[in-house]
């Protein structure tokens, strides 16, 4: 995209004050309905949310369009939520560029406007797919088109359900010194995106390695750290691909990607299960039928993009092993690893694991109040045989509105108050709360769902103020009482 003019700074002003304008013609956002609650002289949100990426600012702009009080809390700097400009490596995004991702249903709140609004409609035309330091550029644009109330630079150390009706966040003010303080609201969201529940997995053969000898694709680590160096890169996936990209164009001096399969998957499974019908029925399936579902497409796995996958293979210093996987690994008396595979050893100097994430509350210190009393997917539902997947089973059982739920009935109270809107919640309620094609989806959902349960659980008040409006229609003298006409009885 470095071929693309200037883009004229009137052009975005205009699109968002289409935005503006949809936003009046649709009433929109609504009033603040909820009652103003303060508890110890600290005011209540009616929904916190943690993590500023694209899931937690579609979410609370859905969630600012029905009235309510909601706002994100995030880490990062500004600018730099979630991972597009920091530890993910692609050249371009993975999803069409046609996908409407966080736009809601606004037109004007879509990649293609704000594209279009600065380059024009032959630029899109020509466009393949989203280069990915320009969706992060896009979600800059729509946080600040949308005003969301985004906190940045605020760690969140605990999250602790409360029995007062009310979840609680402790945080720290990293741009304050470290400033600790509490947030109370009356749900809490987590918006954690791929890792939501946990972080980066690995197989126990890393932990046999010294820590700064291997990294995991979603590591920090910059994009010269293996510049000539052999590298191993565990995988044959996405990140896997990407991963060794970086490494080759950096200056390493050979990858080798160890590829556990005899061949690399080449067909997007979860693809051809997105339409319509699954955005809004998945979670209305049976146990059996979302566990099914989703273990198919664990285990016919997501191939690389082919775009990827070339950018590896252009490299005469690029070796693809398939059907070796790794089996151990221990530093050698010169200093170098010794990777044993399925088809024998090799030598290298580092190694990248490009292996996923796992939900693992033992990596998310600031989940401990709540993590022991959550209910998994293995606490309650046992998979056919051949359908074992270890993912999956750690997967929350998650209540209609991403809720979490309790193990053990009574032992976490005010549990459902928080709520799991990132990728750990796909066996739950379908892959509404993490990926591009459907988040709007999830967005309106969940933020539909808890303007109704704030309204259910308020009904008293509303009640009450219903009886107390007193805003006439009509003031007594727009018409005048008559008496009727005389009777004039008809007989046969």
């Amino acid at each position: 995209m470095n071929s693309l003019p200037t883009p004229l700074p009137t052009s975005l002003a205009a699109l968002q004050a289409r935005y503006q304008r949809d936003l009046q013609l649709l009433a929109l956002p609504g009033k603040t309905w909820t009652p103003a609650i303060t508890h110890e002289g600290q005011p209540v949100l009616d929904v916190a949310v943690v993590g500023g990426g694209m899931g937690g600012l579609a979410l609370t702009t859905a969630l600012t369009h029905l009235g309510l009080r909601a706002q994100i809390f995030d880490q990062s700097p500004p600018g730099y939520e979630g991972p597009w400009a920091t530890t993910a490596r692609m050249e371009t995004l993975r999803s069409p560029k046609e996908l409407t991702g966080p736009a809601l249903g606004f037109s004007s709140l879509t990649f293609r406007a704000w594209f279009e609004a600065q380059w024009g409609e032959a630029a899109w035309a020509a466009l393949d797919k989203i280069p990915r330091l320009q969706w992060m550029d896009y979600l800059r644009w729509y946080r600040e088109t949308t005003g969301v109330v985004l906190h940045n630079q605020q760690r969140v150390v605990a999250v602790r359900p409360r029995a007062d009706q009310l979840a609680q966040l402790d945080l720290i003010d990293t741009s304050e010194g470290d400033r600790a303080y509490r947030v109370l609201a009356r749900h809490v969201v987590l918006a954690t995106g791929r890792d939501g529940l946990g972080g980066p997995w690995v197989p126990d053969v890393a932990h046999t390695l010294p820590r700064d000898r291997w990294a995991h694709s979603s590591d920090p680590w910059h994009d010269a750290a293996f510049a000539g160096q052999t590298v191993v890169v565990v995988g044959g996936g996405a990140s896997a691909m990407d991963s060794a990209a970086t490494a080759l164009e950096n200056g390493a001096a050979a990858v080798h990607l160890l590829i556990r399969r005899k061949e690399l998957p080449t067909v997007n499974k979860g693809k051809g299960a997105g339409n319509p019908g699954a955005a809004h029925g998945f979670a209305r399936l049976s146990d059996e039928w979302k566990w099914k579902v989703r273990n198919y497409i664990n285990r016919q796995q997501v191939p690389p993009p082919h775009g990827s996958t070339l950018r590896v293979s252009q490299h005469d210093n690029a070796f693809f092993h398939l059907g070796a996987g790794i089996e151990g690994a221990q530093v050698r008396a010169d200093g170098k690893l010794r990777i044993d595979t399925t088809q024998g050893p090799i030598a290298a100097d580092s190694v990248i694991f490009c292996t996923g994430f796992r939900p693992d509350w033992q990596l998310r210190p600031e989940f401990a109040p709540f993590a022991p009393h959550v209910r998994l997917w293995q606490d309650r539902f046992t998979p056919q045989p051949g359908q074992e997947d270890a993912e999956l089973n750690l997967s929350p059982d998650l209540g209609d509105l991403f809720e979490f739920q309790e193990k053990t009935p009574g032992n976490c109270p005010g549990l459902d108050r928080i709520h799991c809107f990132s990728y750990p919640a796909a066996l739950s309620l379908g892959t509404i709360s993490g990926d591009i094609p459907q988040i709007s989806d999830g967005a309106r959902r969940l933020s539909q769902g808890l303007a109704g349960a704030l309204y259910a659980e308020d009904i008293a008040l509303h009640y009450a103020a219903m009886e107390r409006y007193s805003e006439p229609e009509l003031y007594g003298d727009e018409w005048t009482d008559s008496p009727l006409p005389p009777y004039d009885e008809v007989t046969a």
